[in-house]
C-alpha cells in the first residue's frame, strides 16, 4: 500500500511570488477501494493551486498543524466553495486542528455561525487536537505530536502498514519533532531559518542544518525540505542539510507528487 504526497504550496511564513504557503495533499488507500484524501494545512494562496490537483469536494479530512495564517487562512476560501458551490453537493469536512480554529476562521470570514448565511449545512466540523491523538483515515493511522512553536502546534505521522510519512509542521528542535521523524520513509521537514542569520530566534523554526541533524538522528530514509521563506536562497538550507544528512534529500516543489 502506498502513500502519495502532493505539495500544493510550500512557501514559508507567507505566500511568495507564484508560490502558495503551506498546503499538502496526502492520498492513502481507503477501506473500500477508493482513495482517501487528507489535506494537511491550507495557508495563504493555497486554494488556487489546490484546484489544480483535486476537486476540493473530494477532500475527506483536513489536518491543521497550528493557527498561523500561512497554515490555515485559505480555509476561509475553501469554506465558500464547500458552502455555496451551485453544482456540487459538498459534504461537511472534518477539520482536526488546535482548539480555537472556529473563532479564528469566523473572524476571517465574518460568519458568526457554523452554517454560513444562506447555506444548507456547515462546511466544517471542527475537532480539537491533543498530544498523542490517533486518527483513522482510510487504511492510514495519523498520530498528532506536539512540537515547539510560539503557539500550540503539532507534527503528524501518517502510517500505512509499514510505510510512514512524517510532517514536522513548524517547530524548532524538540523531543516531539524527533518522535514525528523517527524511522520515517519520507520526512517532510520545515527549514524556515538559516544558521547564523537567524540565531537570535529560538523555539520557532528549524534551519537546514537542524533539519538534517533531525533526519539523521531519527533514521529517516528521505528528507524533503519545505517552508523556506521567499527572502531565503533555497540552496542555502539545502546545503546546510546536506552537510548533516547523507540520505536522499530534496527541496519541496509546488505541484510535485512524491510516492512512498
Amino acid at each position: 500500500m502506498s502513500i502519495e504526497l502532493t505539495v500544493v504550496g510550500c512557501s514559508g511564513s507567507y505566500e511568495g511570488p507564484g508560490e502558495p504557503a503551506s498546503c499538502y495533499l496526502v492520498t492513502v488507500p481507503g477501506k473500500h477501494g477508493k482513495p482517501f484524501r487528507i489535506l494537511i494545512d491550507c495557508g495563504n494562496g493555497a486554494l488556487s493551486n489546490l484546484h489544480k490537483v483535486i476537486d476540493p469536494s473530494h477532500i475527506d479530512i483536513i489536518l491543521v498543524s497550528h493557527l498561523h495564517a500561512d497554515h490555515f487562512l485559505d480555509l476561509a476560501g475553501l469554506e465558500v466553495y464547500l458552502a455555496y458551490h451551485p453544482l456540487v453537493n459538498c459534504p461537511t469536512v472534518r477539520v482536526f486542528a488546535p482548539e480555537g480554529i472556529d473563532e479564528r476562521l469566523s473572524a476571517a470570514t465574518g460568519n458568526p455561525d457554523p452554517i454560513p448565511p444562506g447555506a444548507s449545512r456547515a462546511p466544517y466540523e471542527f475537532i480539537p487536537l491533543a498530544e498523542g491523538d490517533s486518527i483513522e483515515a482510510g487504511r492510514a493511522i495519523i498520530t498528532a505530536v506536539a512540537v515547539e512553536h510560539p503557539v500550540p502546534a503539532f507534527g503528524f505521522r501518517i502510517d500505512v502498514g509499514d510505510t510512514v510519512l512524517a510532517y514536522t509542521g513548524d517547530t524548532d528542535t524538540c523531543e516531539g519533532a524527533s518522535t514525528v521523524a523517527h524511522g520515517a520513509d519520507l520526512l517532510l521537514c520545515e527549514a524556515g531559518y538559516v544558521e547564523g542569520r537567524d540565531d537570535h530566534f529560538q523555539g520557532i523554526h528549524l534551519t537546514g542544518k537542524r533539519a538534517g541533524i533531525l533526519a539523521r538522528e531519527a533514521g529517516a530514509k528521505k528528507l524533503l525540505l519545505t517552508h523556506i521563506p521567499p527572502w531565503t536562497d533555497r540552496e542555502v538550507p539545502l546545503e546546510e542539510a546536506r552537510a548533516e544528512f547523507d540520505g536522499p534529500l530534496e527541496l519541496a516543489e509546488a505541484l510535485h507528487t512524491y510516492t512512498l
